[in-house]
């Protein structure tokens, strides 16, 4: 999420009641996660194992619960509780908003397009020329919607992230990491019935122009899909996950969370991706690898009985 303005590391430490380190004159624009954290941004860490990681990424200044040595160029912020931090950043920067009407009195809708009865769409919101939103779609606060796309019936756009922060010594174990980032649809999209498209934790999600999605596809919080991707049926995709230009995943395939799948990668269906995969590349299976060695390791598998029998025989 970016500020609406520069934000000075006195106020935040003010307001964050921190102690400040480092070089403390500089000004945050904004506030991100560890996988998409850019220069400027705020990130936090409460836990060792990935202090290293926050220190060493992009993220120019850094909420902490320990002083540790900070390195050139960035500043500290260190506090007892930093994902608490998080969230009264959060919660000031993109406070809560209800809404009382099914359509936004501030949403931005393009005049050549339509909106079936029934349709949500929150504050904030932006669709472009030219659109067809189906029945019962909800889009929600922040999103953006660009021109020629298509949104089938019962779809959710910008629910909020599957994220938690894990503490398994207090009564609450997973504690929600509010969600202040967007869902941005790019032009000439189409999107199946009973779809779920997941806001970023603090950046956006996105869909890229000309892509294709089946019905009761899910797209996890900050994943990226490139341009004329082929998404089918019953497709989940875990949370920030990096898919380039023409992949095409076909039904019930799964991907898990943080991954690159290359451009103009092909996934058949009911594979699992646990792992990178490379661009131009066919694959199958769970785990899946190159379809044409997962078929003949399929050949082998079949032919144990027989191999079997004939050890058997032969002892």
């Amino acid at each position: 999420m970016q500020f609406p303005s520069p934000v000075s590391l006195s106020w935040l430490s003010e307001f964050l009641g921190a102690s400040l380190m480092g070089d403390v004159k500089g000004s945050a624009t904004g506030i991100n996660e560890i996988h998409k954290v850019e220069k400027g941004d705020l990130v936090f860490v409460d836990h060792p194992k990935y202090y290293e990681q926050c220190l060493r990424s992009a993220a120019s200044f850094i909420i902490i619960n320990q002083v540790v040595e900070c390195p050139p160029g960035k500043a500290l912020l260190v506090v007892d509780e930093p994902f608490e931090a998080y969230l009264k950043i959060v919660k000031h920067f993109r406070p809560f908003e209800g809404a009382v009407q099914p359509v936004s009195p501030d949403a931005q809708i393009g005049k050549t397009s339509f909106v079936y009865p029934g349709t949500f769409i929150g504050n904030h919101v932006q669709i472009g020329e030219n659109c067809l939103i189906h029945p019962n779609v909800s889009i929600l606060d922040h999103c953006i919607i660009g021109n020629n796309v298509i949104i089938q019936a019962g779809t959710v756009i910008g629910s909020d992230a599957f994220y938690y922060n894990t503490k398994k010594n207090r009564e609450i174990w997973y504690k929600k990491m509010l969600s202040c980032g967007r869902v941005l649809i790019e032009d000439d999209v189409e999107i199946g019935a009973g779809c779920t498209i997941d806001r970023g934790v603090t950046s956006d999600t996105v869909i890229g122009k000309g892509c294709r999605l089946d019905n009761m596809v899910h797209i996890g919080h900050d994943t990226t899909l490139g341009k004329n991707c082929l998404i089918a049926a019953q497709v989940a995709v875990a949370g920030a996950v990096d898919i380039g230009d023409g992949v095409i995943l076909w039904g019930q395939v799964g991907v898990s969370k943080t991954l690159r799948i290359g451009d103009h990668a092909v996934v058949l269906a009911q594979s699992g991706v646990g792992k990178d995969l490379d661009a131009g590349k066919i694959y199958f299976g769970s785990p899946c690898d190159d379809a044409s060695v997962k078929k003949r390791e399929l050949v082998w598998v079949k032919r144990i009985p027989e191999l079997w029998k004939k050890v058997m025989e032969k002892g």
